[in-house]
Parts: C-alpha cells; structure tokens; sequence
C-alpha cells in the first residue's frame, strides 16, 4: 500500500495522551496511530466535537479513520457526524450514516431484523404512553432505551418480571432519556458477540463470549453497566471474554449467517459487530447491532478477528483497505 495521510477522528474523551503522560494501557485511539504509523503511513488526530466543525471543512486527508461515537456529549448523534464528513466529501471507514442510524436505534434495527426474518426478541416500543410496536411479550423484559449504546440506560434492573416495576422503569427512562423505551423478551443465555468484516463479500468471525457465569443466582446475565463499568465491583472483575470451544457447529454457523443478513440487511460496511444470547437449546437471537464497535486490542471485535487467525494490526489495515477500495482508490 502507498503511504497515505490518515486522520484519526476521535471524541474529547479519547484523546491521545501526550507520550510523557501515558501510563498503562493505550486507548483505541493510540494503538490504531501506532499500527498505521509502523505502516509508514502519515498520522494526524482530529477531535470531533462543536469546536472543530471548521477545521474538518480544511481537512486534507487521504482517508479519516472514524472513531467518533457521538458529538457534544451526545451519542445519538454519531450517523450526523458521518453525514457531515459526506457533505465535506472526506472519505472514511466504517458504516455512512444510513447504516448508522438503522444499527443504533435499537427499536429500527429490531423492525428490519424482523422484516428479514432474522431471529430476534418479541418486542415493544412506547414513548409517553403511545405503543408504536407491540408483539405479545411474556414476563421476564428487558427495559432500556431504544437509542443509547455501551449499555447506557441498561443494568440489572433493566430485568422486570411484573407490571408495576414495568411502568415505573418506563416512565423513569422516559425523563432520563426523552426517548422511546424497547421492551424486549428477556432471553435466558449466553451472551455471545459476532463481528463482520468486508464489503462485498463480508466474512464473520468466531463467536466471542461475554463469560457472566460468576454473577450471583439469580442475577440475570445482563452485560450491563454493572459489568461493563462499575469497577472494582464482582460482576465487572469477574466478566471476562473468551473463545467458546464448546458451541455446536450449528449455534455457531447460525449466529455467523445471521451476522451476515443483519449486516446487509442494516446497511453496514467495512466491519460491525452483533450481540447475540444463546439458549441452552442452541437457539441463537440476534439483540443488537454495533455498526461502529472498538477496535481496542482488547476489546470483542478484535477478539474475534484474532480468532479468525487475523492479528490486530492486519484487521486495522483490512479496514483501512476495505474503506479505501470503496472509494475507488488504488492500493
């Protein structure tokens, strides 16, 4: 590949450190600047944010890296952000701004799933007291915010099992979020995730797991903030993700093919990542998508390309290449 100038577009809050000041690990941020740069690849940061609206209009870059997850503080902003790259004719990688909008409004992503027939969770959306969707949903749901990500608005109280506690869940995300709330069948399982790579002929990867067997008896498995933020607490400490090795062929063929119709079917490109539950029956539904997951080292995408015999370095660069092959530019 040509050396190519690369901007990285990140928020505020994932910022590169100066090198004097960085201690422990590297954020998503710094390790793609490190992998691109040992490509010989020029690299520049950009903050997405109110701020530096003009300076991207003066961008001159060979491709921008999207690792913006939301503007101003708000992360159901992020399909405008690319929206606004397209307008300013910047090129990037990842999902353009349709495919954003239907992977992160959980309620949207849900009726496309069921359009084409992809096993998904019965479920229903309200906001301020208009049911928009409704299928008939037993007890156990799962209560949250149809259009947040990183399980914001989701813990172990999201799980309810009566009326009462569903109403009142419903009305408090209402005037947290001022959005419509997703009540969702709440499935018994294993919480795997399946990542997407490619364009016109997008490969899934391995199924990672989400390990929450060491959450106490009868806490639901939710990765909630819980388990996701809450440091230092026992269901954070003890999440950790692994390579399953005792799935069966078809649980795991069926959660890669359905990976694979959710991915066209939302629009995606370039790579994406989906959340499944798995019963203990081997039946796999689809729960959300993430058209824009972290390609931390660390994290579940990269888990699962490492499993498909890629290493975090070469996956980064197939995306660039994926992005770029899009545009039409040569490699």
């Amino acid at each position: 590949m040509a050396r190519l100038r690369i901007g990285i577009g990140h928020t505020p809050d994932d910022a590169p450190r100066p090198t004097r000041r960085r201690r422990g690990r590297k954020n998503d941020v710094e390790e793609i600047a490190g992998i691109l740069r040992r490509a010989r690849h020029e690299v520049f940061f950009i903050c997405v944010e109110p701020a530096s609206l003009g300076r991207l209009a003066r961008v001159r870059a060979d491709l921008l890296v999207n690792l913006v997850e939301g503007f101003g503080g708000d992360d159901t902003q992020e399909p405008l952000v690319a929206a606004h790259y397209d307008l300013l004719g910047l090129r990037y990688t990842g999902s353009g701004p349709r495919g954003l909008l239907l992977g992160m409004d959980k309620a949207l992503t849900k009726k496309v799933l069921h359009f084409h027939g992809v096993p998904t969770p019965k479920f229903a959306t309200v906001f301020r007291s208009r049911l928009g969707w409704a299928h008939d949903i037993d007890f156990p749901v799962i209560v949250k915010p149809a259009r947040e990500d990183g399980s914001i608005g989701i813990g172990f109280s999201a799980h309810v099992d009566n009326i009462k506690d569903l109403m009142e869940r419903i009305d408090r995300l209402h005037v947290e979020f001022n959005q419509p709330v997703l009540v969702e069948q709440y499935i018994e399982g294993r919480e795997m995730y399946v990542g997407v790579l490619g364009n016109a002929q997008p490969e899934a990867f391995p199924p990672v797991e989400l390990d929450l067997s060491h959450l106490p008896k009868g806490t639901p498995r939710i990765a909630g903030v819980e388990v996701k933020w809450q440091e230092g607490t026992r269901a954070y400490r003890g999440s950790r993700l692994r390579i399953p090795e005792d799935l069966p062929k078809e649980a795991v063929e069926s959660m890669q093919a359905t990976a694979l119709t959710a991915f066209q079917a939302l629009q995606l490109r370039d790579y994406a990542r989906f959340d499944f539950r798995l019963t203990a029956g081997g039946k796999a539904y689809l729960i959300e998508a993430n058209p824009n997951p972290h390609l931390l080292s660390t994290g579940e995408y990269m888990r699962g390309a490492r499993a498909s015999g890629r290493s975090h370095p070469a996956t980064v660069l197939e995306i660039v290449e994926l992005a770029l092959g899009r545009y039409g530019i040569p490699l």
